[in-house]
């Protein structure tokens, strides 16, 4: 039985965090303690507490019980840009260590973690790491967030494609409607179920809050 996802997307800006924080709901709603986790964080802003990404911080407050910052978010770098390029012009080393400890962290204190990517499936962590090694190295299999738009069919057959051949498993993938006025929302989304060899979980509506988004996805085609 699959206990951690990780969650990819076919893009940056494709409501990833939006369909994690989705499942993290779901799986609560089952009944579960659940933890949402963002490793890596680039875009992320100065506080008195440090620095701190939005997208990890909607993870934190969807998780229950409520997890540290840092556990959800152990890697925040400042600039907005590839995480790669924010580490390099921030000093800062990108090391598994600190992301393995906090992963076993919130796995030791949860039912489920549900780890989100950065970026699309490829994006460079530094010179030596990158984000597709993350779930080959927890053996996480992979939740794929296809943001229904121009261009979204191809997008995921190859991010399909990527995820299979470095050796992971898609796992199922959510459609979620970032462009509702875009023509022909439906066929495309049927044209995906055709061609993408996993399960749809659900579609996601455009603009509904991930606590009642979650009755949206059908837990039980994760197997």
């Amino acid at each position: 039985m699959i206990r951690h996802l990780f969650v990819a997307g076919t893009d940056t800006g494709i409501g990833k965090t939006h369909g994690a924080q989705t499942l993290v709901h779901a799986f609560r709603h089952a009944g579960e303690r659940v933890a949402g986790m963002k490793p890596v964080a680039s875009g992320s802003a100065r506080t008195p507490d440090g620095l701190r990404n939005q997208d990890a911080l909607d993870l934190q407050a969807a998780s229950h019980p409520r997890p540290a910052y840092a556990q959800v978010n152990p890697l925040a770098l400042e600039e907005a840009v590839s995480p790669h390029l924010a580490a390099a012009r921030e000093g800062v080393c990108v090391r598994w260590e600190p992301l393995d400890e906090a992963f076993a962290a919130l796995a030791a204190t949860h039912d489920r973690v549900v780890v989100e990517g950065v970026g699309g499936w490829m994006v460079p962590l530094s010179d030596e790491l990158s984000m597709e090694q993350l779930p080959q190295r927890w053996q996480l299999p992979v939740v794929l967030v296809v943001g229904i738009r121009l261009g979204c069919i191809s997008h995921a057959r190859l991010t399909a494609r990527a995820i299979e051949a470095d050796g992971c498993r898609l796992a199922g993938w959510i459609a979620n409607i970032i462009e509702p006025e875009m023509p022909l929302v439906d066929e495309n989304i049927h044209t995906l179920r055709r061609h993408l060899d996993a399960p749809l979980l659900g579609t996601l509506p455009h603009r509904v809050a991930p606590a009642e988004a979650a009755i949206f996805l059908d837990l039980s085609l994760l197997g």
